[in-house]
């Protein structure tokens, strides 16, 4: 089983054109309700790797891991903390099944913090990259792993974008996780310009 969750509306058309040609067993992709990001939609739809993620900015100090459309939000993140003088990497890994091992173990060794970002509950993309982390000794030498996902409550309906908010998955709550992963308040860090 192969399992896709698209960014954007752009990949959404790769995912798409991706499922229509995979013929090796059940496949499956992922996209909420509520509009797109509002990005240009492909003229010529690309066939993906299967378990494939891609890298769409590369720091060195912080690495988010996203699934889904959290993407934009942890591109925002990113900004926010590069602002402050942490070099941040963003993972779009676009599939949830089979996982991009290979692109997690790389990350995870080569950052200080690393965290994920899912529109799921517990269980899911965090659980799947804690269990790497842990069975290959990753975070054994002192690496920063947490997670972020929908809480595991009944969330009343509302605009995606609020309850997004409310289950605390916008840049601005995942620049806290960081910064706290890092035991550095944000007034200090922007303040004093600290780099970690």
């Amino acid at each position: 089983m192969v399992v896709m969750a698209a960014a954007d509306e752009a990949e959404l058309v790769h995912m798409t054109y991706t499922a229509a040609e995979y013929d090796d067993g059940p496949i499956a992709f992922r996209y909420p309700r509520g509009n797109g990001t509002g990005v240009p939609l492909p003229e010529v739809p690309q066939k993906l790797e299967i378990g494939k993620g891609r890298v769409v900015r590369a720091g060195k100090t912080v690495a988010i891991f996203s699934l889904g459309t959290r993407l934009a939000e942890a591109s925002k993140a990113a900004d926010i903390l590069e602002a402050r003088g942490l070099s941040t990497s963003v993972i779009d890994l676009r599939f949830a099944k089979p996982l991009d091992e290979d692109l997690i173990r790389k990350t995870l060794a080569a950052h200080e913090v690393c965290v994920t970002i899912e529109e799921g509950s517990i269980g899911g993309l965090g659980a799947h990259v804690l269990t790497l982390a842990s069975d290959e000794g990753l975070i054994d030498a002192g690496l920063k792993l947490r997670t972020m996902r929908l809480p595991d409550v009944f969330q009343d309906q509302d605009k995606p974008e609020l309850q997004y908010d409310q289950a605390g998955l916008n840049a601005p709550q995942i620049v806290d996780c960081v910064l706290k992963a890092l035991r550095h308040n944000s007034a200090g860090v922007e303040e004093a310009g600290v780099r970690a």
